[in-house]
């Protein structure tokens, strides 16, 4: 098989998968080089350093966000269409979605879903700051959302442990966990999202004064 040239794009697929298979601590030029095989100084013809490899991490995952929008549809559909959109790639790359998070991108891929979801929200009625606002808690609330469903923050989500039972706790002095043990041992990812999801939206149609149409 011939060897493939080194290119930016490969550089980057490396450190996707990298961070993947073991978090963006794990990153380095020198790993980056033994995975793809070449010295560690010829990254540097493609990449700079590694805060510009992991911002270019960021910006490869943003523009495999697949949006729908319709600048037609009622403003609450066109939020949960760009929320699932934005879920959907964070669901494929958990771990690099965390590096999506933290970095602060200034580029068409890291600036394009910031903007679209401020002018669906702008478009909706909502002043300035309270767009800006809403934009923060619906990412604060897709990214805790994902860790909760790989398991990084233990909030009454199955983590696939047999020695985790809330079922198993004094039914006396937790009268409401033990009744409710068998839901809080089950947790349906999509079925949660779907639900907070429309919490997020209906309050916000509350606070603008125009109930938007319920989720389908």
């Amino acid at each position: 098989m011939p060897v493939q040239p080194l290119s930016r794009p490969r550089i980057v697929a490396s450190a996707i998968a990298l961070i993947e298979r073991e978090g963006a601590d794990a990153v380095s030029m020198r790993a980056i080089a033994a995975d793809l095989g070449v010295g560690v100084m010829s990254l540097y013809n493609h990449v700079p350093n590694k805060e510009a490899l992991l911002d270019a991490v960021a910006e490869t995952v943003l523009s495999q966000i697949e949006f729908t929008d319709d600048p037609d549809a009622e403003w609450t559909d066109r939020v949960r269409m760009q929320a699932l959109a934005f879920r959907q790639i964070a669901s494929h790359y958990p771990r690099c979605t965390m590096v999506v998070v933290s970095r602060q991108l200034r580029s068409t891929a890291g600036l394009l879903p910031v903007e679209r979801a401020l002018d669906t929200l702008r478009e909706a009625g909502f002043g300035g700051d309270e767009a800006v606002r809403a934009l923060r808690v619906f990412i604060a609330y897709i990214v805790g959302s994902l860790l909760r469903e790989v398991g990084v923050t233990p909030t009454f989500a199955p983590v696939h442990r047999s020695d985790v039972r809330v079922d198993e706790v004094d039914p006396v002095l937790f009268p409401q966990v033990g009744e409710l043990a068998p839901i809080l041992n089950e947790c349906d990812h999509e079925a949660e999202f779907a639900f907070g999801l429309e919490m997020l939206i209906q309050a916000m149609a509350v606070r603008l004064g125009r109930p938007g149409r319920p989720g389908r």
